[in-house]
């Protein structure tokens, strides 16, 4: 089959890896100009997620280029550790900055499929024999089946199924991810800090030669499109707050990389429509704070292919539903421990960091994650 692709991130890229091992022909379309960089490191956890690495032959690459990242520490508003919380909450068993997942996925396709960036859909027409699609830019095509892997804003999604608001679910809080300067000279780990609404943290990227800023704060309107108001939302927000977030601030407004975005969930009753499928954040996002996006979207591709190559199409959902509920589940719960609201809460929070270490069920949580990133028996396509 002809088959078209949008979104050239993560879920994109591994599904054009399979559907080329099986003979069909693949077209990406990316709306940004070149492959995108930014954005949170992301992790794999569970049997599951890596034995798709490792049936791609990718493990070792992606292990050869992991963050190595250990624990994370929470630091109160002088840079005063307070507590450290072990790698495997936050690392998973490999963590990798999504950036060069992309750029390891794109270098497994680039060489069969076929790259369309700097333009977009705008229209999708199907009929008994194909799709007809009219882009931006490239002149209008057919295809015998699209996949809608553009992310939680998919614009595949928004043509085919209908508005945004009516699958996404903001779980009431907004990121924002950037890169900057280590300037605390930390090695392989993180720091954060806490005060009520707010979250802010650094922590070190590229071998401890650059790092990650980020914050977390309550929802608040925004233009998806307008990174200098993002940017201002930002300063506003966090001025004068303690820890060294006036240097982080002072940073944001030169970074070309800034990730801003709701940390939202989307449902859907469906995921596919006609000759249209839809494929990870697009079709299931559990939002970045579940920490399972990445690894969902890989096994999500994985399923689809490996569905498409038996004929078997209509499985794809069933085989994949409860995984994703549950994986979405576990991300439902996060925002308001990411970001207490009251005094009390973050005093909680800081109590609860520091008995952590002591606790006999301190493994909990990390093997909770790992249980729910593993609960899917994949079969042998």
């Amino acid at each position: 089959m002809d088959i078209l692709i949008s979104g050239a991130s993560v879920a994109g890229p591994a599904l054009a890896y399979w559907l080329n091992r099986d003979g069909h022909r693949t077209t990406i379309v990316e709306r940004a100009p070149d492959l995108r960089g930014g954005g949170h490191s992301v992790d794999f956890r569970g049997e599951a997620h890596m034995s798709v690495l490792r049936k791609m032959g990718i493990l070792e690459e992606v292990k050869r280029q992991q963050t190595h990242m250990g624990a994370m520490s929470t630091v109160d508003s002088r840079g005063k550790v307070i507590a450290d919380m072990p790698a495997e909450l936050f690392s998973g068993e490999v963590e990798i900055q999504r950036g060069r997942l992309s750029r390891i996925l794109y270098e497994a396709t680039r060489k069969q499929t076929e790259y369309l960036f700097g333009d977009t859909i705008t229209s999708l027409t199907q009929d008994a024999n194909g799709v007809a699609v009219t882009f931006e830019k490239a002149a209008t095509r057919r295809f015998d089946l699209v996949v809608g892997a553009d992310g939680l804003h998919s614009t595949v999604r928004r043509l085919v199924f209908g508005p945004e608001e009516r699958f996404v679910t903001d779980l009431g809080v907004n990121v924002a991810v950037f890169s900057t300067r280590n300037h605390l000279g930390l090695e392989y780990t993180g720091h954060m800090y806490t005060t009520p609404g707010q979250m802010a943290g650094l922590y070190t990227t590229d071998h401890n030669t650059g790092a990650k800023a980020m914050f977390y704060f309550p929802s608040v309107a925004y233009d998806r499109h307008d990174v200098q108001q993002q940017k201002k939302i930002v300063a506003e927000l966090y001025g004068g707050t303690g820890w060294i977030i006036d240097q982080l601030v002072a940073d944001l407004w030169d970074a070309d990389d800034l990730y801003f975005d709701a940390c939202a969930q989307v449902h859907m009753d469906s995921w596919s429509k006609g000759r249209v499928v839809l494929l990870g954040d697009a079709a299931w996002c559990a939002s970045p704070l579940s920490g399972m996006g990445t690894g969902m979207a890989m096994i999500g591709a994985y399923v689809l292919a490996g569905e498409l190559k038996r004929g078997t199409p209509e499985r794809y959902e069933p085989v994949l539903h409860d995984y994703i509920r549950g994986c979405q589940k576990s991300g439902e719960g996060v925002a308001r421990m990411m970001v207490p609201r009251t005094k009390l809460m973050v005093a909680l929070q800081r109590f609860s960091y520091r008995l952590m270490p002591y606790m006999p069920g301190k493994k909990m949580i990390a093997n909770a994650a790992k249980k729910t990133a593993s609960a899917i028996n994949l079969e042998d396509y």
